[in-house]
C-alpha cells in the first residue's frame, strides 16, 4: 500500500548550507524511523515558508542518492503569526505498515506544530 509520511524542521537561516542540512536531517530522520527504501518511493514532495528561498530543498536528492525518484518543492501558504523558516516534506511509499506505524518527523522548532504526534 502507498503511506504518506509528513515531517517538518525548523532551519536557522535562509542560507543554502541550512537549508540542505536541515533537509538532508529530517530526511534522514524520516528514513530511518520508517525503514524506507528508496525503491519503495514514489515521490517527495517539500514545501518551505516564504522567507526560505536560498535554494532548493530539493537538491538533497544527491546526498540520499535517490536520482530517480521525482522530487518537487513549493511555497507554503503565508498565514500571519505563523512559525518561520519551516521545511516541510510528503515522502509518499510503498510499505505494509499500518497507518499508526507510520513514524511522522517534527524536529526542531517545529515540533511545536504537531505536539499531538510526540511519541
Amino acid at each position: 500500500m502507498i503511506r504518506g509520511v509528513r515531517g517538518a524542521i525548523q532551519v536557522m537561516e535562509n542560507e543554502r548550507r541550512s537549508i540542505i542540512a536541515a533537509a538532508e536531517a529530517l530526511m534522514n530522520a524520516l528514513i530511518a524511523s520508517n525503514q524506507i527504501r528508496k525503491e519503495n518511493v514514489s515521490a517527495v514532495f517539500f514545501t518551505v515558508t516564504p522567507e526560505l528561498n536560498a535554494t532548493f530543498p530539493a537538491v538533497v536528492r544527491a546526498s540520499l542518492s535517490w536520482d530517480l525518484v521525482p522530487f518537487l518543492c513549493g511555497l507554503e501558504i503565508p498565514v500571519s503569526g505563523a512559525l518561520e523558516r519551516v521545511l516541510r516534506v510528503l515522502i509518499l511509499f510503498e510499505t505494509d505498515r499500518d497507518q499508526d506505524a507510520i513514524r511522522h518527523q517534527y524536529l526542531g522548532g517545529a515540533e511545536s506544530l504537531r505536539p499531538d504526534l510526540k511519541r
